[in-house]
Parts: structure tokens; C-alpha cells; sequence
């Protein structure tokens, strides 16, 4: 079933809601989509869902994994206690792009320094962007990497936002799951207006759904970025052969605006004009 599908919300808003029938959930507990990417151990995946279900959370997203059916393992289902059912709906996709499709906002979690992506924030202020991209309806997207190697830069640069929990840099190491788990609490006290009410929920609320153009989700935008690359390749701007990090710099500078759907069909508009003018045809993706 794809995370996005009408059945696959309707599930998750569900589980959400079983949590505690007197909770007032908000949109951003069944429009949020945890993602691990390529995940090697059963037991963490098993408590990540654990995470979310403490938090009102079960939209669980897994790329990739290195035991395929991980959501029936043992070991998972074992340090799930009890969050069996989050990890059971688990959607199981084979790349990122499948993960983030009709996400129109994802915030990629780093442990390190990135010399290209956007530029990192801590998880409170991060959570806050989240808010104000749920009050437009869509559905975001957090991105953890695998245990050993975390994301690689092309699934960071793939994101709109980067966080990096500052944790003690005399011993930094997070546990997946515990990085689950601290994201998972602020945007619960950000959802629920908690953890600053000017500045959380409320406030972005006040943004109307609709107000303006809607906001490109992923797929938009990376079609874009193909588009963009093969005009500016047409124009001998960008030397495929030796690309020097363009595109990336690219990426980081429009993860910086939050791009809409118009800009999104202007840009393309622009790269399909170059390339009929090159004598390269129209659309490239």
C-alpha cells in the first residue's frame, strides 16, 4: 500500500486516535511520515515504532531495510511492546523518492556536518517549520538515516530542511530509535501548542490552507531539478562530465525558499524554453 494513499491515512489516523480516545489530535499526528532509510537492525525498527506510538504518532515509512519483512521479525515485534500495530501497518518502499511521495515538506536528521544542503537547525526550531507546513494540508516527511553511515548527501540534498540534535560532543552517538524518539516528542509539544504557544500550531494555523499557492511537494520539485540540469546543460552552463557540486549549491538555495507549485511550473517553463531554443525539445522528465 503507498504511504500516501487514502486507506493508508484513514489507517493512521485511526491508530493515532486509539492512543487516547481524549486526546485532541491535530492534522500533523496523521500527516506525518517517519522515514528510516535503509535501516540494518530489526530491534530499532521495532522501537522506533514504539517511539511514535508513545507520541501519537504511526505513519512508519521504511526504505529499503536490511531484513525485508522486518515488520515480522522476532526481534522487532519484541522491543515494539506493544506497538505492534504501528509496526505491522509499516509501508516498506525501495528508494526515498517512493518514501517522500506527496510530501510537500521533509526535514532530513544529520549527525554531522554537511558542506551542501540546506542549513541545520535543533529539533525545537525545526518543528516549528514543521507546524507551519501542516497548516497548509500536506503531508511532511522526517528522514533518519541508517545506523552506521546515517543519510547520504543525495538524500539530504533531497530534503527541504536539516536538524542535528546537539547532543554531548564528547559522546554524540544517538540510538536511531532515541533519535526517533526526541523528534517525535517536540513535534507532539508542538502540535499540541506546548512548547511555545506564540510561536507553534496555533500561530501557524492562522496561515488559512489554500491562502496563496499551494506549496510543490517532492516529486514536483525533483522533476524540476531534472529539468533545470538538462537546460543548463544545454546552455554549456553546467559541464556533466565535471559538475562541481551546481546542482547542489541549486538545491540548497531553493530548499532556503519553501517553493511553491506556480514557481516550481515557472522554473520548469524556463528550462523547457532553453531546451526548445537548443533544439532539445521540451519536457526532459
Amino acid at each position: 500500500m503507498h504511504p500516501d494513499s487514502p486507506v493508508a491515512r484513514a489507517g493512521a489516523a485511526t491508530a493515532a486516535a486509539a492512543g487516547d480516545a481524549h486526546e485532541p489530535l491535530r492534522g500533523g499526528f496523521t500527516s506525518t511520515r517517519f522515514v528510516l532509510v535503509e535501516p540494518s537492525h530489526p530491534g530499532n525498527v521495532g522501537a522506533a515504532a514504539r517511539a511514535l506510538k508513545t507520541m501519537g504518532f504511526s505513519r512508519l515509512v521504511l526504505v529499503a531495510p536490511r531484513v525485508p519483512q522486518v515488520h515480522c521479525d522476532p526481534e522487532a515485534v519484541a522491543m515494539a511492546s506493544g506497538a505492534d500495530d504501528v509496526l505491522a501497518a509499516a509501508h516498506i518502499v525501495p528508494t526515498l523518492a517512493d518514501a517522500l511521495a506527496g510530501v510537500q515538506w521533509s526535514l532530513a536528521l544529520t549527525a554531522r556536518t554537511r558542506e551542501y544542503g540546506p542549513p541545520p537547525s535543533a529539533p525545537r526550531v525545526a518543528v516549528q517549520d514543521a507546524c507551519r507546513q501542516v497548516a497548509h494540508g500536506g503531508d511532511i516527511a522526517l528522514v533518519f538515516g541508517n545506523e552506521r553511515t546515517g543519510l547520504a548527501n543525495d538524500d539530504v540534498e533531497r530534503c527541504s530542511a536539516l536538524a542535528h540534535i546537539p547532543a554531548n560532543p564528547a559522546y554524540s552517538s544517538l540510538n536511531l530509535a532515541q533519535a526517533v524518539q526526541v523528534l517525535a516528542y517536540e513535534l507532539r509539544l508542538a502540535y499540541l501548542g506546548e512548547s511555545a504557544p506564540a510561536a507553534a500550531f496555533p500561530a501557524a494555523a492562522a496561515v488559512a490552507p489554500g491562502a496563496g499557492s499551494p506549496l510543490a511537494t517532492s516529486d514536483d520539485i525533483e522533476r524540476m531539478y531534472v529539468h533545470l540540469e538538462n537546460a543548463l546543460i544545454a546552455l554549456d552552463f553546467l559541464d556533466p562530465a565535471n559538475p562541481k557540486k551546481l546542482m547542489s549549491r541549486l538545491r540548497r538555495l531553493f530548499a532556503r525558499s519553501g517553493l511553491e507549485r506556480e514557481e516550481v511550473n515557472i522554473v520548469r517553463g524556463i528550462a523547457k524554453h532553453i531546451l526548445m531554443l537548443k533544439g532539445k525539445g521540451g519536457e526532459k522528465s
